[in-house]
């Protein structure tokens, strides 16, 4: 499936409407150059799931953990794009919260799909107009009748 967002706003408005398809062990991984869209359309994740703190991207510290606020999902945020390897990442420990969290790995493909059975990976293109085109790609599972439900525009919705 394959979405155009207009505005990095929408970006994040989508973000929140993938939240709300999510659920605990749920693994996400995004793909996409530097400034596509990946850490906004996290903070949106972020904003459905409630979660405590401003999510910023984890470039530095590689993985950060939010708290989960109403909605009881915290959220595990990895930024994988300085990590040379499995062995990088295996010592994470990322697979010892991920059962309990919604992780969300940038420049993670090719190397997080190991942390779950099933995934959806989220690959962002941004175009010289600012919008985006998201293609989500599910991965086992039950992603791709989740996938479904997030086939309406979301031009609008920001």
């Amino acid at each position: 499936m394959r979405l155009t967002m207009p505005t990095a706003a929408c970006t994040h408005e989508f973000g929140k409407r993938l939240a709300a398809l999510l659920r605990a062990g749920d693994l996400v991984i995004l793909t996409g150059p530097l400034g596509a869209g990946k850490t906004a359309l996290t903070q949106g994740i972020g904003d459905g799931l409630e979660v405590a703190g401003r999510i910023t991207s984890p470039t530095f510290v590689i993985a950060r953990g939010h708290r989960a606020g109403p909605a009881g999902l915290p959220l595990l945020h990895v930024d994988a794009y300085r990590l040379e390897g499995l062995d990088e990442l295996d010592d994470l420990d990322l697979d010892t919260d991920a059962a309990d969290s919604v992780t969300v790995v940038e420049w993670g493909a090719g190397l997080a799909e190991r942390l779950a059975e099933s995934h959806l990976e989220v690959a962002i293109e941004r175009h010289g107009d600012e919008s985006r085109e998201i293609a989500l790609h599910p991965r086992g599972g039950d992603w791709a009748e989740r996938v479904d439900t997030l086939a309406e525009p979301v031009g609008a919705a920001a």
